[in-house]
């Protein structure tokens, strides 16, 4: 990695008040070019192999279920690989989720490669917060493809806007019954849907956990490569585990911190 991909990544890349308004407001925001090409293309590279070597996921795509055919996904590259730890933990992604939620401070929950593959399902619709034992509303994933998505054909991730107002709609984990059960929130609730028309690599989108989101599956023939990163502020502390999905963060992702005591322990860094 050269000097000036280092600098990129703890350089600040400022963000208006009216990109933490429409961020606030909507729940989501696109930024472009956050990354440049020969940066994205380096971390392409490396991203790309240690998810190969890291992946679990052996079955054929026809051999899976829904949650299994939405995407390849495989966490916390950056305590595998020291060259995914420079990307996990640049200063340049985390100052923008902290500017967008308004907070001083956030921490690593945990990075997260999603790699939707030539023929992947549709991702049903959800929140992630359901899976995180969290007393704060302040989190925030960055969604980072690291190729070019021309178009929704490969998997384009799609929003509910203004739904993260509504916090913890239900426990529904991902799966065919969230598809239903958000679905019909979505449209009861008359959510505005809105879907980038492009993303190249290097931009990324920020979403609240409690945003309801999508995908829909990818019929190119390229691989839709997404690096992602979900940030808390700093301050939140762990909550008692309401179902076991929760009770498996907490301990994998939290380190099997106590209720009631701070998320910081030392896989969950300042950054």
């Amino acid at each position: 990695m050269s000097n000036t991909q280092n600098q990129i990544l703890d350089e600040i890349k400022p963000i208006s008040a009216a990109e933490i308004s429409d961020f606030q407001n909507n729940g989501h925001i696109l930024i472009r070019d956050i990354l440049d090409k020969e940066t994205v293309d380096h971390f392409r590279e490396v991203i790309g192999e240690a998810a190969e070597k890291h992946n679990e996921e052996k079955r054929k795509l026809e051999d899976r279920d829904t949650y299994g055919k939405a995407f390849l996904q495989i966490m916390n590259l950056w305590r595998v690989d020291e060259e995914v730890k420079r990307f996990v933990m640049a200063k340049r992604f985390a100052k923008i989720a902290a500017g967008l939620l308004g907070v001083e401070k956030v921490r690593l929950y945990h990075d997260q490669a999603l790699f939707k593959e030539a023929g992947g399902g549709p991702t049903p619709w959800h929140q992630d917060q359901n899976y995180w034992p969290l007393d704060t509303t302040n989190t925030i994933t960055m969604w980072m493809p690291l190729v070019d998505i021309p178009n929704s054909e490969m998997g384009m991730l799609t929003f509910a806007s203004g739904s993260h107002k509504d916090n913890n709609v239900s426990d529904i984990i991902i799966s065919d019954e969230s598809e239903k059960t958000f679905s019909e929130y979505v449209k009861e609730r008359k959510f505005k849907i809105s879907q980038p028309e492009y993303m190249n690599a290097g931009d990324a989108t920020f979403h609240y956990g409690y945003t309801i989101h999508n995908a829909p599956g990818n019929s190119s023939d390229k691989l839709r490569a997404v690096m992602t990163i979900i940030y808390y502020a700093d301050g939140a502390k762990v909550t008692e585990p309401k179902h076991r999905w929760q009770e498996n963060d907490r301990q994998q992702w939290l380190m099997g911190k106590e209720a009631g005591s701070l998320a910081d322990s030392e896989i969950n860094p300042v950054l």
